[in-house]
């Protein structure tokens, strides 16, 4: 039985498992009404040590039964991979496959739909019937040519080592490949390479038989950018946030135009005093514009046809500017393991910008870190109709 299960590994549990996940399993087990909010209160108000509070937490669920069980012993598998292996809880491939330097390689499976939880084909049809005019359209699944980039810098000349990254990499790598894109990884560049790997990707002719693309930027982060490998101060091999948009854009990305373009970036935004987890910061010792003129009632133009720049994109931060992300050094950060999550499990049901929203709201216990919605311009709704 699971309960039988958590009262054999109660004791290394308690030993083991760190008070950030305690915190982010509470929460998953308010929101899945496997605890209520007194019962969460006790485990975060009445205990001081980090022990209690683990004693507490796996106490009150085991006492639960056997399906609060199974909910507990998934969300650990989620939020600390690694422990729940050492447990035999959790499968020790589920994020393995990516290799960091300092880190082991391991096999990764196929993509599984039970993972990534399958759109039933006939909220597919219907969705595509009812909402036609206002959602972007999808490509058939046997010959469209998904595209997806991850850049993610772990090591840094000046910087300490963004631990915890592989964990992302290899979630986010795990997610996009489910959800039918070829993803293209890259680590540790300076801004000037990471310049030049999002010209190579946006020039890539697989665009051209796609519906969409994804774009993952992980690093250490100041207001203006995300740091490169040589970063050492807040104007030194930075990558400008407009940099990314601009290669993208219409006029130099026109593969990609009028298709879904989503850029999620995990990076600090600003400085702080790191706490229990480990912080995103690098900590560091106008024109105007004019509307084109409407021509006379009833008459049409030979000019070309004029297109908005920039448009079809949403950007997904990890923080709202000036502030930090936090990161786990064995677990990966905050936001991408919930964005993983809240993807994996109602990508199904939920347009893209629905299940930003969805993670925001995640947050809301969460008053460190405010992950926010940025430069949206998409004017459709964005379906990725797993399995389809």
């Amino acid at each position: 039985l699971t309960d039988r299960k958590l009262s054999d590994v109660r004791i290394k549990f308690v030993e083991s498992v760190s008070k950030a996940v305690i915190s982010t399993l509470l929460d998953d087990l308010l929101e899945r009404q496997v605890l209520n909010e007194e019962e969460v209160e006790e485990v975060r108000e009445s205990y001081s040590k980090k022990s209690d509070q683990a004693r507490c937490l796996i106490d009150g669920v085991r006492k639960k039964g056997a399906r609060a069980s199974e909910i507990f012993i998934e969300r650990l598998c989620v939020r600390d991979v690694h422990l729940a292996t050492e447990l035999g809880l959790g499968a020790p491939s589920a994020n393995a496959g990516f290799m960091i330097p300092g880190t082991a390689a391991e096999t990764q499976p196929a993509p599984s739909q039970e993972w990534i939880q399958p759109c039933p084909r006939e909220f597919v049809q219907r969705i595509q019937k009812e909402e036609a005019k206002e959602i972007y359209s999808i490509l058939d699944k046997a010959t469209r040519t998904r595209l997806a980039l991850i850049i993610c810098n772990v090591e840094f000349e000046h910087l300490r080592r963004r631990d915890g990254a592989d964990v992302d990499v290899n979630g986010m790598k795990r997610l996009l490949e489910g959800l039918g894109y070829k993803v293209e990884t890259h680590c540790n560049l300076n801004s000037q390479a990471m310049v030049e790997t999002l010209k190579q990707f946006a020039a890539r002719n697989e665009h051209r038989t796609s519906d969409s693309t994804f774009l993952v930027l992980m690093s250490h982060g100041v207001r203006a950018g995300l740091c490169g490998t040589k970063s050492q101060s807040e104007s030194t091999d930075i990558l400008p946030i407009d940099t990314i948009y601009s290669t993208f854009n219409n006029k130099n990305c026109q593969a990609l135009l009028g298709k879904p373009k989503v850029i999620i970036i995990q990076a600090c935004r600003g400085e702080n005093h790191g706490q229990v987890l480990v912080s995103d910061s690098a900590e560091l010792p106008g024109g105007g514009s004019s509307l084109a003129p409407l021509p006379p009632e009833g008459l049409e133009d030979d000019a070309s046809h004029q297109i908005h720049v920039e448009s079809d994109f949403i950007g997904f931060h990890a923080t709202t500017p000036d502030t930090l992300s936090w990161r786990c050094p064995k677990t990966g950060s905050v936001f991408i393991t919930r964005l993983i999550e809240h993807l994996r499990t109602n990508a199904c049901r939920f347009p893209l910008e629905e299940i930003f929203r969805k993670v925001q709201l995640s947050f809301q216990n969460f008053p460190r870190q405010m992950p926010t919605k940025e430069r949206t311009t998409m004017i459709k709704k964005f379906y990725l109709f797993p399995g389809h």
